[in-house]
């Protein structure tokens, strides 16, 4: 109790697009007062029968009561059902919170730190992971830690392999010891040939687990071939870049290219844990850096906050706990998450126009941004003061056919996500429009 889980749970539910239910005002609704329900002794089996109805409703956020892990049914049933995020607090401030109100276990301060320290064996015992803020609580429901990166929180039991980028493993210890297989870095990577060499070596069976080590490249397929190796196994995302931790490491979009467009052949498998290490930034090049920078604008523009400003530490939290949400929100990219591809339609048709090599992935983003804000008739300074993208020399009619068969695109339409006042939106876009928006960007 004091921890604030009710003010977190209707933030993060709001978040999620999730109902909420607090499980202490459910009970007062419809059961009458708790500090009543106490002095008749019958307040843990209410709490018992209203949090178990709570658990077996649909995907939802729900606030139980501190003592509410006291009771083994509880306990049992959030094993079985339900992601546990534990809020932390401190004795002092949770004290400082409750003191002077009529809660029943609040009226002596030596009881009340005597009861604290009871129960914190039990809510280690319960709880999947531990948060202090609705960031936090977003990016632990969704698998993502910040943090260092301990090898048992990487693959806490089983067999593992590693797919690692070949020049990551020069510059940073492998995070688990496994077999490694290593792949070249960036776009080089997410090929068929590379896809098949790995499908031939792993040695995994159905209980193991693969770990990706590397850029977005390196996570793409390694997170495709773990979800297609024996029908899908397991797997673990330790992303090395800012465009990895910022974005591509997150949320279970997995693919491969072809020759006629990026990221053609791929899957939905979302990582069991994503395991982002802001320390690793430490040996980034500043261009593989300004790539990363490209997806912290776009989240940005999305937000409606220069997060691009923040140190890298915040920063990073704060991009991943905000497409976390949205991924959460819309598991197979079926609506609300389609907003995270703002510039996206643009930036790959001229990572297709340039055959994969010319242009990389961050000076594309760069562009394509430029172009979804000039569609939307927004400002574009935040892209021009921070990215300063300049047009590319591509083919322009190769570009031209790789957007055109854009994932987006229904019914021979081109659809875009455009940035409004709300935030960003899909919507179709006039034919004649799209085409002199993307000949902007290329260089004669």
């Amino acid at each position: 109790m004091g921890a604030g889980k009710s003010t977190l749970g209707e933030e993060v539910a709001e978040r999620l697009h999730r109902a909420f239910l607090d499980v202490d005002a459910r009970i007062e609704q419809r059961e009458g007062s708790i500090p009543e329900l106490f002095e008749q002794g019958v307040f843990r089996e209410v709490e018992e029968r209203v949090a178990l109805e709570a658990l077996a409703m649909p995907p939802s956020v729900i606030a139980l009561g501190g003592g509410a892990v006291e009771t083994p049914p509880i306990r049992e049933a959030l094993r079985a059902r339900a992601t546990t995020i534990l809020v932390e607090v401190d004795v002092e401030t949770a004290w400082q919170r409750v003191s002077g109100s009529d809660r029943p276990l609040a009226q002596d301060e030596q009881e009340f730190r005597e009861l604290y320290a009871r129960r914190q064996p039990l809510y280690g015992e319960v709880a999947d992971a531990r948060a202090r803020d609705a960031d936090g609580v977003v990016l632990a429901a969704g698998g993502v830690t910040v943090s260092s990166v301990p090898a048992d929180l990487v693959v806490a039991h089983g067999p593992a392999e590693l797919i690692a980028d070949e020049r990551v493993l020069e510059l940073h210890p492998a995070p688990v010891a496994a077999t490694v297989l290593a792949v070249p870095g960036g776009e080089e990577a997410k090929t068929v040939a590379t896809a098949q060499r790995l499908w031939r070596h792993l040695r995994l069976d159905r209980s193991g687990t693969l770990v990706a080590f590397g850029g977005g490249c390196t996570t793409d397929v390694a997170g495709f071939v773990a979800a297609t190796y024996l029908r899908g196994i397991d797997w673990v995302a330790v992303p090395t870049t800012l465009v990895g931790q910022v974005d591509a490491a997150i949320g279970g979009k997995t693919a491969i290219n072809l020759p006629e467009g990026k990221n053609l052949i791929g899957a939905f498998h979302w990582p069991v844990r994503t395991v982002i290490d802001t320390a690793l930034l430490e040996t980034l090049p500043e261009e593989q850096r300004r790539e990363g920078l490209a997806e912290v604008v776009k989240t940005g523009l999305l937000a409606g906050e220069p997060l691009w400003e923040l140190p890298d530490d915040e920063l990073v939290r704060r991009c991943a706990a905000f497409k976390t949400a949205l991924c959460l929100r819309d598991p197979y990219d079926r609506g609300p998450r389609q907003v995270l591809n703002l510039g996206h339609t643009f930036a790959h048709a001229l990572e297709g126009g340039a055959g994969y090599e010319a242009v990389t992935h961050g000076r594309a983003v760069a562009l394509g941004l430029l172009a979804a804000l000039r569609l939307s008739s927004r400002p574009t300074d935040a892209v021009e003061e921070v990215l300063a993208p300049e047009p590319v020399r591509v083919e322009r009619e190769r570009a031209w056919e790789a957007l055109k068969r854009d994932k987006k695109s229904t019914g021979g339409e081109l659809t875009l996500v455009l940035l409004g006042d709300e935030g960003g939106f899909a919507t179709n876009v006039p034919e004649a429009d799209v085409r002199r928006a993307l000949d902007e960007l290329i260089a004669d």
